[in-house]
């Protein structure tokens, strides 16, 4: 097997064996803690820019499916593993994890100490680094690190994002999750539901229809003007890589359709909500990649195990050290606006809502994919808000 080599911008070096296609590649490496869907992770678009290391030992299974895919190709800029698995099994699979790399282009390794990894990127933070399988000298993979772009002000949603907006139609059929006690699907009113592409993950689209919506998808670069021209019942915005402070028309254009319809943001859309409400944001020491992350919903006391993938965060005032008694409230120029879901981790704002808007949104990934269905009911929590919108 081909000798491969991981270096980061630190200095630190890891050998392996070479995994997917044979080349070069550099990107911020991070890791998740998903003991499954990695085909979900790697077709994630806010893995742009990124370099995925999967802490759990033994990846491709289950091998490769398409109807797993998350979007059109993989946007990860290379993948680490223990081991890859050289068997599939799994009736659904058409294609071994190594072929599928292959066939992308996309630059791996295996056969490294992925704890140790791991546990270096807790302690010193996500880094950029390199993954090579053509040049393993040791001192220019290093050099080669320290020179890869960030993504600290990096526009990256133009580059995940749709060229021309678009009809979604498709729901998740038998792999619906349960959405609570009220049946949306087949309802009578189809909400039009407009959902800026910032990096969408198509389980959220499918989301959207399952629960009685017509989908229109934008481009990011859709002025408020534009939606309004599309007469929507609601805006969704969506999940997407890089830093939301490096997308400005985005934070503009939210800034200016709040209060005129519902709106539901996830993950970068969250960021870009919470820019447009006045609050900023700040890079995470390592990032929230997996889907076993603890969140407590301030409002009931309720914790749901939760899907995340996101290196910013929304700061409100000042860091919360300690789970509060109730929501924290902050007056805004769009009125007031309370922390709803908190990290249990490390008291991130994983929600918050606007209390005289009808506007909400989440750090996390209530579509799940991959993950647990514990927050599903927030696609129903929008559909009322259009509900009550229009009573």
């Amino acid at each position: 097997m081909k000798k491969a080599l991981l270096a980061l911008a630190d200095g630190t070096l890891f050998e392996g064996r070479a995994l997917g296609y044979e080349g070069e590649t550099v990107g911020e490496v991070v890791f998740n803690t998903a003991m499954t869907g990695y085909q979900e992770v790697l077709t994630d678009p806010s893995y742009k820019g990124q370099i995925i290391t999967m802490t759990s030992p033994h990846i491709g299974n289950y091998g490769m499916t398409p109807e797993d895919a998350e979007s059109r190709r993989i946007w990860a800029e290379g993948f680490i593993v223990k081991e890859a698995s050289q068997l599939a099994s799994n009736w659904r699979s058409r294609q071994r994890l190594q072929d599928y790399l292959h066939e992308a282009k996309i630059v791996g390794i295996e056969g490294l100490d992925t704890r140790a990894l791991t546990r270096h990127l807790r302690e010193h933070g996500s880094q950029q680094g390199l993954i090579t399988h053509v040049d393993v000298d040791a001192r220019r993979a290093v050099e080669k690190a320290k020179s890869a772009p960030g993504i600290i002000g990096r526009d990256l949603a133009t580059t995940v994002t749709c060229g021309k907006a678009y009809r979604w139609t498709e729901g998740s059929g038998e792999w619906a999750p349960s959405l609570g006690n009220k049946t949306w699907v087949g309802a009578t009113r189809r909400w039009h539901v407009v959902a800026y592409d910032f990096g969408v993950k198509q389980n959220i689209l499918r989301r959207l229809v399952d629960v009685g919506c017509t989908v229109t998808v934008v481009p990011a670069s859709t002025t408020a003007t534009q939606v309004e021209a599309l007469k929507p019942d609601g805006i969704f915005l969506s999940n997407g890589p890089g830093d939301p402070e490096g997308v400005p028309y985005a934070v503009e254009a939210v800034r200016q359709l709040i209060g005129r319809h519902p709106i539901f943001g996830i993950c970068l859309g969250h960021q870009i909500l919470g820019l447009a409400l006045g609050f900023s944001t700040y890079k995470l020491k390592f990032g929230h990649h997996g889907a076993n992350h603890p969140v407590m919903d301030l409002r009931t006391r309720q914790v749901e195990i939760t899907s995340q993938n996101h290196n910013f965060a929304v700061q409100m005032i000042h860091p919360i050290s300690a789970i509060p008694d109730r929501p924290p409230v902050v007056e805004t120029a769009f009125g007031q606006v309370a922390v709803t879901h908190l990290s249990l981790n490390d008291h991130s704002i994983e929600g918050l809502v606007c209390l005289d808007r009808p506007v909400f949104s989440v750090q996390y990934h209530p579509e799940a994919s991959p993950g647990p269905h514990d927050s599903a009911y927030l696609f129903t929590e929008f559909i009322q808000l259009m509900e009550k919108q229009h009573a």
